[in-house]
């Protein structure tokens, strides 16, 4: 059996928690925290499911349309990527062949090196020359015979060009206007003065400009195509104009600085 003090202690150990409930019933009620927590705490877990979820699926993604470029992947046909190729510079045409006569030399005979300085010289003159020519003369081409030798082609004709830089140690004769033959001249860039004429050849016409530059002459001619007789389609003041131009002139600089052709020489008594 308990004692009186211990009977005592539980009464008034009873007394104090009456006491205390009836003091914080008189309290407002707190403010349930654990709610807003837990329902932040939703929140940020479905923020996060989302994000993993999106990042889920973009590896998910990568991946498929990695297997897909590989092999075999998935089954399916690796993807084709068609990446276009730079443009690549036009190659230059093919030369006109024209077969030399018996005991003429030909460019094919040269050495590799030589060869290929001719042949880009020529290119260069092709797109200088048509640029410059007029329309009437057709499209320009070079031959493979001499390096000096082109031909020009309107609707079927041709009309054989020649285009000349050539050392010699004789200033070129001036344009006389006998037999037949008309001429015209200007005054050129630097002072230079250049002759222009029509030829007769028997009842068509050769058109050509001829002048000075350095060591060597120049000259620009266009011939009558001789099966139909057809005179040179060009007059002697555009080629005047032809030889007025800087494009021109600057060809003439590089082949009168590094001659292609045989220096000119004059026969005695001939």
């Amino acid at each position: 059996m308990g004692t009186t003090e211990d009977t005592a202690d539980a009464r008034t150990a009873l007394l104090v928690r009456e006491a205390m409930d009836r003091a914080t019933a008189e309290l407002p009620a707190l403010l349930d925290l654990a709610g807003p927590a837990r329902a932040e705490g939703r929140r940020r877990r479905a923020r996060v499911r989302v994000a993993v979820g999106a990042g889920v699926l973009a590896v998910a993604t990568l991946g498929a349309v990695a297997a897909s470029l590989l092999p075999g992947g998935g089954g399916q046909r690796p993807v084709e990527v068609v990446v276009a190729a730079p443009p690549s510079p036009t190659a230059p045409p093919q030369p006109v062949h024209i077969e030399p006569t018996p005991g003429e030399s030909s460019m094919a005979g040269l050495p590799p090196t030589e060869r290929a300085r001719q042949e880009d010289f020529q290119n260069r003159a092709v797109g200088v020359l048509q640029s410059l020519l007029p329309p009437a003369v057709g499209t320009v081409q070079r031959t493979d015979l001499r390096v000096n030798f082109f031909q020009a082609t309107k609707d079927g004709t041709a009309f054989p060009v020649i285009f000349s830089v050539r050392p010699s140690g004789e200033k070129p004769q001036p344009c006389l206007e006998i037999k037949g033959r008309v001429c015209a001249k200007a005054t050129l860039p630097g002072g230079i003065e250049a002759h222009a004429s029509t030829i007769p050849t028997g009842t068509a016409t050769e058109t050509e400009v001829s002048f000075r530059y350095g060591t060597c002459n120049v000259r620009l001619s266009v011939f009558p195509h001789e099966a139909s007789n057809t005179s040179a389609p060009v007059t002697p003041a555009q080629l005047l104009e032809v030889a007025k131009a800087p494009a021109f002139l600057d060809l003439v600089r590089a082949a009168e600085a590094q001659p292609m052709e045989k220096e000119q020489r004059s026969i005695p008594g001939g």
